[in-house]
């Protein structure tokens, strides 16, 4: 069951992308959608609000960009009660430091494998 509803959660979070880039009078571009899905991520988090998503729908949650909004502001919150004002400037980048780095080598493995043309 917890496959169907990551299915679910994450269908629903790229359909509302979509759907914006589709319906919207203005030309919204993918960077419009990565970056209105992270400060959302963020801020559903910060309110409490995207973590029940992430318990409802696992890596459906997760795994889109929204998921790494979620990632920095929880990694925030945690550093801040850990260590105070500075926590806010650490605790995103400490928290996202996994993804960043395997985004970063997978990113130059592919470079290196499949010869991109620039």
């Amino acid at each position: 069951m917890s496959i169907v509803m990551a299915f679910l959660i994450g269908g629903l979070i790229c359909l509302v992308g979509q759907l914006i880039m589709d319906l919207t009078p203005y030309k919204v571009t993918p960077a419009h959608i990565l970056v209105g899905f992270v400060t959302g991520g963020a801020i559903l988090s910060a309110l409490g609000l995207y973590g029940p998503l992430v318990k409802i729908g696992g890596a459906g949650a997760t795994i889109p960009i929204s998921g790494f909004g979620h990632n920095l502001a929880q990694g925030t919150l945690e550093a801040v009660q850990a260590k105070g004002l500075l926590g806010a400037f650490s605790g995103g980048v400490t928290a996202g430091a996994a993804g960043i780095a395997a985004a970063v080598i997978f990113g130059f493995c592919m470079a290196v494998l499949f010869n991109p043309r620039g």
